[in-house]
């Protein structure tokens, strides 16, 4: 139709197109589309004519012009599409329209189509440098959104990009992650398939194939691809598929019976009300364009009077199609169909084309042209005193509607209509599912929605009411391997996707929850697992504490020392005065009888919980008592030592040693080891701390040293000490003398220097509390050993030895 400007259109109403075989003697035949025509793609065209009619009769949408249209059939295929690219770009062919002024008419100021995107990338490629604009309805491909390669090209229908995104999320959602892919051997099917692989691959969702093949490829290779999907196991089959490929797969699929398989589809094929037919995608669940409604369109449709159906060669097919009738007679004979008698009545006809109750693609379409005419108005039409003034003498040029499409932004009969800097539209979605209807056919119903527009986790919404296939009302389970059970862990199976695994029991010190993922135990470092490894208990808290066995034992013995030295201090009280008593320093045995109280008292702190004040507590009291004691110890030698030198005629060495110097002799020594254990504790002393390594199932409480330096200072002057002790004991263990103290104080070293050494290994290979234990045994050993060899003779002689106690009997040298 002509008019003041033109707008082109490019449907796919042929499936196919004529394949020529030129012998270069003769000129080429033009090229013919063939096949089946497609009613669906033929409402699409005349919906183009209901829209440009509708601008043409409105008075706010160009008034006072008139729009044109040309319209051609691409047969969905490259060659065809580019011969219509420069058709159009060249204006009106004159073979068809010889007799008409093309100076004006003839400029196409935009182009809605293709119904694919690869013809629509072939027409994109030629028209772009003429900044001519195409407005496709129905071409997803997400290459297409690329400015750079496709300036000119805009689409009413969101791209690929955030449909294989959402195709993502819906598998997802209902736990597939083991399904089949097929696509189209096509931009369309191989960009939207990527899309959703790559969507699907963060998803952390497994292909067990991906297979491709298009409607013009050999049987052979279609049946391939159909035993393919009849030898999976998965269960979930996504079809990034054309409506056109998808039929002829499922024609082969329905040949041979095969295991249901739940089909989930892009929005090619998956709306198409022609693959209703197949019952074998029954439950079949997949994004759609919303539903519309475009008032009058069906009356418009339905309004083909002979004279019209016989006026345009596409009506009359789709007729005699339709009817399975001819409208001419010789026709009629060489096809072996009957003549068309005017029975015919399109109102009861049920096709593709008649069926307005779903317009989806078809408002795309109708979206389309309305664009153009939106963007031809903002170039010729001005606004002024509220009334619209439009030139339609005024030569525009097709950059100008191009530069106006893209700040398009109108709504028309309710949908909103504008394109980002992609020239994309908002995507918007219905998730669609094939249920059966009470009359046994399957239908579209509608169970969702998905808006792109929307804050991420809010764009998706599914109702519960989705029918699977078989008419299951359960989600069917696909995937490879079954989830690892509580207790077990995944390992991959070699060559295999991620979602292909074993499940063993997990490693020592880990567990696993329901969904089969790993928890270490060691990032929850105070806790363990139980003995299914499914859940972590805290770790039992160990240390030495006094309702144990171990530490009962200690303690008594602790409070046995010090009753023991508390006895032994009453019984030389009582006996002061005795002659034994006062021949062995009794001011140093005092001494000597209080530190010892103090090392078996000291040993109960390192028994129970240890605390900040427990941990200084306990080393430096045993430090410094036990140098009290050894302090002692010594005077009490060094004493005995001098005495049998001052008996030496001309000496007088005992005025160097008498009580004073005695006493400050061990201050002396104990002033050292309160020193030391004084910087221990200002630079880094001891705390309470958690001692998660040495058992992996429980927690020691114990006692850090701090600075290791200032515990090994603390004992190795303990130690000097003793073996100072010790030596000058054994130095005066013959001395001349009825009862020589100096042998049992060699004794009783020999006993605490024998502990004390093999006390070091013993402290450092001992685990967890019985590290505490055997430094308890150390100090509880030691201190049996001194007031066992030096006050435990004496407390004989004195309680049941009296007449030893006599200053004669001492006097006395041993007979031996």
């Amino acid at each position: 139709m002509d008019g003041d400007y033109i707008v082109g259109g490019v449907f796919s109403i042929h499936n196919y197109m004529d394949t020529l075989k030129h012998n270069y003697t003769i000129m080429p035949e033009r090229l013919r589309c063939t096949g089946r025509l497609d009613s669906r793609e033929l409402r699409f065209s005349r919906a183009m004519i209901f829209a440009i009619e509708e601008i043409n009769n409105s008075s706010k949408l160009l008034p006072g012009i008139r729009l044109g249209y040309q319209i051609h059939d691409s047969c969905g295929s490259v060659p065809m599409a580019v011969k219509v690219a420069f058709q159009l770009t060249n204006g009106l062919d004159p073979m068809f329209y010889t007799g008409y002024n093309c100076s004006q008419s003839g400029m196409v100021m935009g182009i809605v189509g293709e119904s694919g995107s690869t013809p629509s990338i072939s027409m994109s490629r030629i028209i772009g440098p003429y900044k001519i604009p195409l407005v496709s309805h129905f071409a997803t491909c997400a290459c297409l959104s690329n400015k750079q390669q496709y300036p000119s090209f805009f689409r009413t229908i969101p791209s690929d990009q955030f449909q294989a995104e959402a195709l993502a999320k819906l598998v997802k959602q209902f736990g597939w992650t083991w399904i089949g892919a097929v696509r189209s051997d096509s931009d369309y099917g191989n960009n939207g398939m990527a899309s959703f692989l790559d969507a699907a691959y963060k998803e952390g969702i497994c292909v067990e194939y991906s297979e491709s093949f298009y409607r013009t490829h050999p049987r052979s290779r279609i049946k391939r691809v159909a035993d393919v999907i009849r030898r999976s196991t998965a269960m979930v089959v996504v079809a990034f598929v054309a409506s056109g490929d998808m039929r002829l797969l499922l024609e082969e699929l329905s040949r041979e019976p095969f295991l249901p398989r739940q089909w989930i589809g892009s929005e090619g094929w998956v709306t198409h009300p022609d693959m209703l037919r197949f019952t074998v995608c029954d439950g079949a669940i997949g994004f759609g364009i919303p539903k519309s409604v475009i008032p009058g369109l069906r009356d418009f449709l339905l309004d083909l009077p002979p004279t019209k159906v016989a006026a345009s060669p596409m009506l009359t097919e789709f007729w005699e199609d339709a009817f399975n009738c001819s409208l001419e007679k010789n026709t009629g004979a060489a096809t072996n169909k009957k003549l068309c008698d005017g029975s015919e009545d399109i109102q009861k006809l049920q096709s593709p084309y008649t069926d307005t109750s779903q317009l989806r693609i078809t408002n795309m379409v109708y979206k389309a042209v309305y664009a153009v005419a939106h963007a031809i108005h903002n170039a010729v039409c001005q606004e002024t005193n509220s009334t619209t003034q439009c030139d339609k003498l005024s030569r525009i040029e097709s950059k100008q509607v191009l530069t106006q499409l893209k700040k398009v932004n109108f709504s028309q009969n309710g949908y909103h209509v504008s394109f980002d800097a992609n020239g994309d539209p908002v995507a918007t979605y219905e998730l669609v599912n094939w249920q059966k209807s009470k009359s046994g056919s399957l239908e579209f119903v509608t169970v969702g929605y998905y808006d792109a527009s929307l804050p991420v986790d809010q764009e998706f919404h599914i109702n519960t009411n989705i029918t699977w296939m078989e008419g299951r009302k359960q989600v069917p389970v696909s995937v490879c391997s079954d989830s690892c059970p509580p207790g077990t862990h995944k390992v991959l199976q070699k060559g295999k996707p991620i979602c292909c695994y074993d499940c063993i029991p997990c490693p020592e010190g880990e567990i696993s929850n329901e969904t089969g993922n790993i928890i270490s135990s060691k990032s929850l470092k105070e806790f363990w697992p139980n003995a299914e490894r499914d859940t972590c208990f805290p770790k039992s808290v160990e240390f030495l504490s006094f309702s144990e066995v171990l530490g009962i034992i200690l303690a008594a013995f602790s409070v046995s020392g010090a009753c023991l030295a508390a006895t032994t201090t009453a019984v030389f009280f009582h006996y002061k005065t005795s002659p034994i008593v006062r021949a062995n320093n009794s001011e140093l045995s005092f001494l000597l009888l209080f530190s010892l109280t103090l090392c078996f008292l000291c040993s109960l702190t390192f028994i129970g919980a240890p605390s900040e004040w427990s941990c200084m507590l306990r080393h430096t009291a045993f430090g410094i008592t036990f140098v009290l004691c050894i302090s002692c110890v010594l005077g009490k030698t060094i004493v005995v030592l001098m005495a049998f030198k001052a008996t030496l005629p001309g000496s007088n060495i005992m005025k160097w040693f008498g009580p004073l110097q005695q006493r400050l002799t061990v201050v002396s020594f104990t002033l050292i080891q309160v020193l030391i254990c004084t910087v221990w504790l200002v630079v880094s002393p001891p705390f309470p701390m958690k001692n998660l390594t040495t058992y992996k199932d429980r927690i020691i409480l114990e006692c850090a040293l701090g600075s290791a330096l200032g515990f090994w200072a603390v004992l190795g002057y303990i130690g000097l000490l003793a073996v100072f002790c010790f030596v000058l004991a054994v130095l005066a263990r013959k001395l001349p003398d009825n009862f020589n103290e100096a042998k049992f104080i060699t004794f009783s070293m020999l006993i605490f220097c024998a502990v004390w050494i093999t006390f070091i290994p013993a402290y450092v290979s001992s685990p967890g509390k019985f590290t505490v234990a055997v430094e308890i045994f150390a100090i509880l050993a030691s201190s049996f050993g001194l007031i066992l060899c030096i006050f435990a003779p004496k407390c004989v002689i004195i309680l049941f030895q009296p007449e030893k106690n006599t200053k004669k009997h001492l006097m006395n040298k041993n007979p031996s």
